[in-house]
């Protein structure tokens, strides 16, 4: 059903989806859903949604005749490619079997609708008119140029719309020069021909020479920009690299998982810190460092990471590697799960899949399954009789923080060992050292010095046990 609004045309958005026979129906659906919440966040009005089975992605247009001409009626298009549209389009498309040559106006005229589909518009189409058009598959250049022929409309696929979710949510210098990067890298290869496309500047020494093409020109431009972005980046990593350097004495666990997961709500009651907290996807860009609270000691820095969402552009997994080396460098991650999310398995493995592509995935790794408040009391005690390793709590629910940061706690204390040192009185200074670095279980005092007993990691006491010896 159209959800009608007096919002403009250029905030209204058609979801357009195709389902393969290798997918299945609820997973077609479920990522439509995930669509609409992407375009939602973009502050996109969702009034309409198409959804085509197909066996195969038709080459030039991606849907069949009918329904392209169903979307042009949504959008206020003629659903039929501009003549001449596939030699104006930019790179070569290659054919899939049948029907991949565009269709005529003819062909068009003569097509019904697809009988196997689904609709959210009624039928008065005139009321909705979107002017923006989302596909959930990735469109090729040409793809996007048809597209934008036969609708009229502003033609986004998965990964431009994710891009720009990311752009207006990057807020520090490294998360905006890592989106700038994979937008231009995205941008390249869609660079159109424009009316002065043919257009030549003069060639070399003396103007002799073809020279290069105004599109040949704007590539190559871009590509300078993409360029001299890269190496500012890579000093911004440099820098980051040494704070995590100078963190790797220290413990520390990573929030990993699917964007909108319920990470940053974590973060911010297992830190009590104000990080921020959105019901939107993509809200938190820029990797947060906070104490564990209750401190700890030797203390514990929890930080919190960049969702990850199904089909992330492969630029921008690229362009984040550096904020993403905090899952890496970690010593234990969080892998929070939405458990109220029927696709929540799925999301599971897209986020281990991307941990094994930046190397993360030999980590330890501590389950946790969040919003089990939104459950059934019989679905939490399934869930928790399958995992019975992870962990199952709700953020919202003090008790459960409290088990969550007890068994971070006893995850670092698995491997400590006691020890007692004793510390002459000239060597005070390696007190604080001790009450820093160490959990001290007992402290007294003679003549001599202090008596110290401590729980720690083995190579913390080792370490401590030879600044003694070589200061004695």
């Amino acid at each position: 059903m159209t959800m009608h609004s007096p919002t403009p045309a250029a905030t209204r958005a058609v979801l357009v989806g195709v389902v393969l026979p290798d997918v299945a129906d609820d997973a077609a659906q479920a990522s439509l859903d995930e669509l609409a919440r992407l375009a939602e966040t973009l502050g996109l009005q969702v009034v309409a949604r198409l959804l085509q089975r197909r066996t195969h992605l038709r080459g030039g247009t991606v849907l069949g005749t009918g329904k392209l001409r169903e979307l042009g009626r949504l959008t206020g298009g003629s659903g039929v490619v501009p003549a001449g549209a596939s030699q104006r389009q930019t790179g070569a498309l290659p054919k899939a079997p049948d029907d991949e040559e565009l269709p005529t106006e003819e062909e068009v005229a003569a097509d019904e609708f697809d009988d196997d589909t689904q609709r959210a518009a009624d039928e008065d189409d005139s009321a909705v008119h979107a002017g923006v058009v989302i596909f959930d598959q990735e469109l090729t250049p040409s793809q996007l140029h048809n597209l934008e022929g036969a609708t009229s409309a502003e033609v986004l696929d998965r990964s431009a719309l994710i891009l720009r979710i990311f752009a207006r949510h990057a807020r520090s210098r490294e998360a905006r020069l890592q989106v700038e990067i994979a937008q231009l890298k995205y941008l390249v290869p869609r660079l159109r021909v424009s009316s002065r496309g043919r257009d030549r500047q003069r060639g070399g020494i003396g103007g002799k020479g073809a020279g290069e093409s105004a599109l040949e020109l704007d590539r190559r431009r871009v590509r300078d920009r993409i360029a001299e972005l890269e190496q500012e980046l890579q000093v911004v990593a440099t820098e980051a690299n040494l704070r995590r350097g100078r963190r790797a004495e220290h413990q520390t666990v990573a929030l990993v998982g699917y964007t909108n997961a319920g990470k940053s709500s974590l973060m911010r009651r297992l830190t009590a810190s104000d990080v921020l907290v959105k019901d939107q996807l993509f809200a938190t860009l820029d990797t947060t460092v906070r104490h564990l609270q209750p401190a700890t000691r030797p203390p514990i820095l929890i930080s919190d990471t960049v969702g990850f969402i199904k089909k992330l552009p492969h630029d921008l997994v690229a362009s984040f590697r550096s904020t993403l080396e905090e899952a890496k460098e970690a010593t234990l991650l969080l892998h929070v799960i939405d458990a109220a999310d029927p696709m929540w398995q799925q999301q599971r493995d897209v986020t281990l899949s991307v941990l094994a592509e930046l190397g993360a995935d030999n980590r330890p790794l501590l389950t946790v399954f969040n919003k089990i408040d939104l459950l059934a009391p019989a679905a939490v005690d399934e869930l928790t009789a399958r995992h019975s390793a992870a962990v199952a709590i709700s953020a919202l629910r003090p008790d459960d923080i409290s088990a969550l940061h007890a068994r971070i706690v006893a995850f670092f204390e698995r491997d400590m060992i006691e020890a007692e040192l004793f510390v002459p009185y000239r060597l005070q200074r390696i007190v604080h050292v001790i009450h820093t670095t160490c959990r001290v279980l007992t402290q007294r005092h003679d003549d001599l010095g202090s008596t110290i007993t401590v729980r720690a990691a083995a190579e913390t006491v080792e370490t401590l046990q030879r600044q003694l010896a070589e200061a004695d």
